[in-house]
């Protein structure tokens, strides 16, 4: 019986070995970034940061945000494996009360095609 199973072992190991996913694969530090309370007019620019932790360039193919009070920005180079990258968010703080916006993120990775990215806050006055 031993037998038997380390001869199926060594049939299908190569296979699963095989099957392992190559290309572009982007992992982020975080996807929801908490502005909490900030007053009026303040800095509104944050970063997501991501590395591709693949073994093909990733390219950020297109960014864009649920309203034009958010606006994008993403890197123009595609980004190497092992190398990191960002995307910044500016979020207009002249706009008070609480917001939750989300930026859409287009790649080439084949898993994480489409990413959504949130960014939430409230606006206090001055």
């Amino acid at each position: 019986m031993k037998k038997a199973i380390l001869f199926i072992l060594l049939i299908f190991a190569p296979l699963a070995l095989s099957a392992q996913v190559s290309g572009p694969m982007i992992s982020f530090d975080m996807e929801t970034i908490d502005y909490g309370d900030i007053t009026k007019g303040s800095n509104g620019v944050r970063t997501f940061t991501f590395e591709n932790t693949g073994d093909a360039p990733i390219e950020i193919q297109g960014v864009r945000s649920s309203c034009g009070c958010t606006i994008p920005k993403k890197p123009e180079a595609p980004i190497e494996p092992g190398k990191k990258g960002e995307i910044t968010v500016r979020y207009d703080t002249n706009r008070l009360g609480v917001f939750r916006k989300t930026i859409t993120v287009n790649t080439n990775v084949s898993n994480a095609a489409i990413i959504a990215l949130k960014i939430k806050g409230n606006v206090l006055a001055n």
